[in-house]
């Protein structure tokens, strides 16, 4: 009679030592997040992620604010070069611009990552990416989750998502009750594609051109995977800055939709905001694509930011306050446009002219 051997979470292709290996290597940068409010509240490895959220107290009346995202198929390119430890980077970056948006201050983070197979340095080295973000965004990485999903994704498969909360005080909140007519849209230069559109990207260089990402572009002065991987720019205390030095109306994040799109959604009906593009010239790589892939200009402009990472809405009165504030915290910053009545226009934004050269 032959001898049947039982089955087991190993066998199935979970490796559980593998990930608590993973644990012990993330605390150190975990470690580096920490505000006030979570220090000394127990550690990695609980249940939970806890704040003390006592120190809401000092606001009259603080309103919550939360967001979630990922980085999309930007993931993917990390995996082909090896490189983990900036993919987290955009993941902060999406979450927490998110936020400030409204006017809120980022206090804690989660992250969820999963995988096909825990490699406990890898996993670390995109934490690593997560906890340095956090640090940028002056927020508190509390907690994740890192699943093994094997037979679902390849052993080298990843994917990462994040969850933030803010506090914004209610008096202080944005949003487009507060944009008037006169005002002027500031724009503030992005790092590049930031991380979105990477399909449309990735059909363009892969498919239709045929590079692969080792290929030095004289263009970029480094190879095509070196500027896909250039991690998202994060805004959040560059816009808080703003909000403590000068009057803002808003914010618009410029994710995935463009910088119309995106600028739209905080227009109220009655207004409109014209963005005139000669007034900067989009990175390399936005002209890359559009001429590997034969893109039209308003295709590549509704996918991706054109070189806008970020747009504040201020009073005519407060721009050089504003640019000033920038500058000093090394922030490319340019009027780019000015808000006037909607009229005939049937978006609340669109953009004008042409691209300098």
């Amino acid at each position: 009679m032959s001898e049947t051997t039982g089955a087991s979470y190993a066998a199935a292709g979970v490796d559980i030592e593998a990930g608590d290996r993973a644990v012990e290597l993330m605390k150190e940068w975990v470690k580096k997040t920490q505000r006030p409010e979570v220090a000394g509240l127990g550690g990695l490895g609980g249940f939970a992620g806890l704040f003390d959220a006592s120190a809401l107290k000092r606001y009259e009346r603080p309103l919550l604010a939360s967001a979630t995202d990922g980085v999309g198929t930007k993931v993917d390119l990390a995996r082909q070069m090896g490189v983990y430890d900036t993919i987290g980077h955009d993941l902060v970056g999406m979450v927490v611009d998110d936020l400030v948006v409204c006017g809120a201050e980022p206090l804690f983070m989660t992250d969820y990552i999963c995988v096909g197979k825990v490699h406990p340095e890898r996993v670390a080295a995109i934490v690593k990416g997560i906890a340095e973000g956090c640090v940028l965004a002056g927020c508190a990485l509390v907690g994740g989750e890192t699943a093994e999903h094997p037979g679902l994704l390849g052993p080298d498969d990843f994917d990462v998502a994040g969850a933030g909360t803010g506090v914004v005080e209610a008096d202080l909140l944005l949003g487009p009750d507060r944009i008037r007519k006169g005002d002027a849209v500031i724009a503030m230069a992005s790092s590049g594609l930031h991380s979105n559109g990477y399909s449309l990207v990735r059909h363009v260089v892969f498919d239709r051109a045929g590079w692969t990402l080792d290929r030095q572009v004289e263009e970029f002065g480094r190879t095509l995977g070196e500027e896909l991987l250039e991690p998202t720019r994060i805004y959040s205390l560059d816009c808080l800055a703003l909000t403590r030095t000068t009057e803002v109306h808003g914010f618009s994040h410029v994710t995935g939709g463009g910088l119309a799109n995106n600028l739209a959604r905080v227009i109220p009906d009655a207004l409109h905001a014209t963005v005139d593009r000669s007034t900067w010239t989009p990175g390399a790589v936005f002209d890359l694509v559009g001429k590997a892939g034969q893109v039209e200009q308003l295709e590549l402009e509704k996918t991706l930011n054109m070189g806008v990472g970020m747009i504040a809405v201020v009073p005519a009165d407060s721009v050089d306050a504003a640019l000033t504030t920038l500058a000093d915290r090394g922030v490319d910053s340019w009027v780019a446009g000015e808000i006037t009545e909607r009229g005939d226009h049937t978006t609340g934004a669109e953009l004008t002219g042409s691209y300098a050269r």
